[in-house]
C-alpha cells in the first residue's frame, strides 16, 4: 500500500515550526516518507553521517510493530487497538495491518504534534466494519486518553495498547512508567501492552549520535537501558521471546540471524 497524501488544513498548518528539526518527521524522513521539511532532512543527514544505522533501527521498528499487530489480530483475537504517539502516516500503519486480517478491528491514534493533527485525515480511513479515530492528546496526560478513546473503544474487551518510540520522549524514566502503568490499569484482563524504545548499552556510536542530536534544539528522545524497557511490562505476561531486540522478535524467515539493533521491544499479556 502506498503512503498516504493529504493537504493540511492552513490553521493547523500554521501552527507548525519548520525552523527546527521535529523527531516525528525526521523518523518519516528515515522512512521514506514524504511529510518533512529542508530542516528535517538537514537533521536526519547529518544524523546519519555519525550513524548510519538509524535508517535500519527507524525501519526495523516499523517492522516490529506490523509483526506485533499481525499476532495480536491472528494469534490472540484483538480487534481492538489504543496506538499513543503515532507519529506521522506512512506504509503499514496499525490500522493497515489491523483491518487487512480483520476488517471489523478497531483503532484510536493519539498524538499531539500540530503536524500529525494537520494529515490526521490519512489515519481516519477505515473499513466498513470497523473504525478508525484520532485523538489530539498528549502522553502525559492518560486520563484525558482513556476518556476520549471510550468513545470509540470498548474498555471491556481486551483493547491492545501500543508504545512505539514514545516512552523515550518522556524524559522521566518513572513518569514513563506510570504512564503506561496508568493506562494499562484502565484495560481488562485478556489486553496487551507493546513497547519499543531505543536501548542504551549496545550500540555507543548510537548513543553519540543521539546525544548530539538531543543537544541540537530539537524534542529529545531519550534511550533507555534493556532493563528499564522490560520492567515496562512488570506484572504482564511476556510473549515469547520476551524483550529482544527488535529485529529478533518474531522474525520472518530468511538467510541468517537477523541482525541486532539497538532497538528493545516486547509485548505482554494482562493476566
Amino acid at each position: 500500500m502506498s503512503d498516504p497524501v493529504t493537504t493540511p488544513d492552513p490553521a493547523e498548518e500554521q501552527q507548525i515550526d519548520t525552523s527546527v528539526p521535529h523527531s516525528a518527521r525526521i523518523w518519516n524522513y528515515w522512512l521514506g516518507g514524504k511529510d518533512h521539511y529542508p530542516v528535517d532532512e538537514a537533521a536526519g543527514d547529518a544524523y546519519t553521517e555519525v550513524f548510519p544505522g538509524i535508517v535500519t533501527i527507524a525501519r526495523s521498528s516499523r517492522a516490529f510493530l506490523r509483526r506485533n499487530i499481525a499476532y495480536l489480530v491472528s494469534e490472540a483475537g484483538i480487534r481492538q487497538f489504543l496506538d499513543v504517539g503515532t507519529g506521522l502516516p506512512t506504509a503499514q500503519n496499525t490500522h493497515e495491518v489491523a483491518q487487512r486480517l480483520a476488517p471489523e478491528a478497531r483503532i484510536v491514534y493519539v498524538d499531539n504534534d500540530p503536524m500529525v493533527l494537520a494529515h490526521a485525515r490519512a489515519l481516519l480511513t477505515s473499513t466498513e466494519e470497523g473504525a478508525t479515530a484520532y485523538i489530539d492528546a498528549d502522553v502525559a496526560d492518560p486520563e484525558r486518553i482513556l476518556e476520549i478513546a471510550a468513545g470509540t473503544l470498548d474498555f471491556t474487551r481486551p483493547t491492545a495498547l501500543i508504545l512505539s518510540n514514545i516512552l523515550g520522549h518522556v524524559a522521566d524514566y518513572e513518569q514513563a512508567r506510570a504512564i503506561a502503568g496508568r493506562l494499562m490499569a484502565a484495560l481488562p484482563p485478556g489486553s496487551y501492552l507493546s513497547v519499543n524504545d531505543g536501548s542504551r548499552g549496545v550500540d555507543p556510536v548510537f548513543e553519540r549520535a543521539q546525544d548530539a542530536y538531543n543537544s541540537s534544539g530539537a524534542v529529545p528522545y531519550n534511550l533507555r537501558s534493556v532493563g528499564e524497557i522490560t520492567a515496562f511490562f512488570d506484572g504482564l505476561e511476556l510473549v515469547e521471546p520476551g524483550v529482544v531486540s527488535v529485529t529478533e522478535w518474531r522474525p520472518e524467515p530468511g538467510p541468517g540471524a537477523p541482525e541486532v539493533v539497538a532497538e528493545h521491544g516486547g509485548l505482554a499479556r494482562k493476566p
